[in-house]
């Protein structure tokens, strides 16, 4: 008579990875640098996208689930790991909230290492402070050498205080969320046919932070 032997193996589960990524887009579709995408009538490139995000949380029924350890990010399409923010596996959150751009603290305080390094090409100087969102491309209609715009949008002195408090609500609890920045609607706004560059803090830097803030969105994944 033949026994039959069972092993049975302790089912093992594990959390799913809580995570935020940010997806600029154009025209609904994830950016590729020096790609062409049409743009009223015309077609366009990106050539260099960066920001700043400082002061992550997120929420979970009005209460601080998560506070990123890091002061800020640099969110750089050119760096895919930089896209996306691993955060305690299996955390639900259903609310997050963070700044476009560097406050005015850490502006005076000088510059720092990491993503603040000055090396990274996101500092002005000691008076105009951080590079909150620099957005670079070329346009054909443009009337600038080359075709190119510029948009460096920065400042944290007043009048010209162009940081942004973005908060962002899930349509549901989730362990992941995408947020998206359609940069084709923010160059309607800005209009590089009529205005190639901007390059230091002002009005119109204010002006277009705000727009930005507007143009983030989530959704859960």
């Amino acid at each position: 008579m033949r026994l039959l032997l069972i092993i049975l193996f302790p089912i093992v589960t594990f959390a799913q990875e809580s995570q935020i990524r940010f997806k600029p887009t154009f025209n609904a579709h994830e950016i590729e640098i020096g790609k062409s995408y049409p743009f009223e009538k015309r077609s366009i490139s990106i050539e260099n996208l960066k920001f700043y995000i400082s002061n992550l949380v997120i929420i979970l029924n009005d209460k601080i689930v998560f506070q990123d350890s890091l002061p800020a990010r640099l969110i750089d399409i050119e760096n895919k790991i930089s896209l996306s923010i691993n955060v305690k596996n299996g955390l639900k959150f259903d609310k997050i909230v963070f700044n476009l751009g560097i406050d005015s603290i850490t502006n005076v305080s000088g510059a720092f290492g990491g993503d603040l390094d000055p090396t990274k090409g996101m500092y002005w100087t000691w008076q105009s402070g951080y590079i909150n969102f620099k957005l670079e491309g070329k346009d054909p209609l443009c009337k600038s050498r080359h075709q190119k715009f510029q948009y460096h949008l920065g400042g944290y002195a007043a009048p010209y205080n162009s940081l942004q408090l973005i908060s962002l609500n899930l349509d549901k609890k989730s362990t992941r969320a995408e947020i998206r920045l359609p940069i084709d609607k923010f160059l309607k706004a800005v209009n590089p046919q009529n205005q190639s560059e901007i390059m230091s803090p002002g009005s119109r830097t204010v002006e277009l932070s705000a727009i930005l803030k507007q143009l983030f969105v989530v959704r859960s994944w």
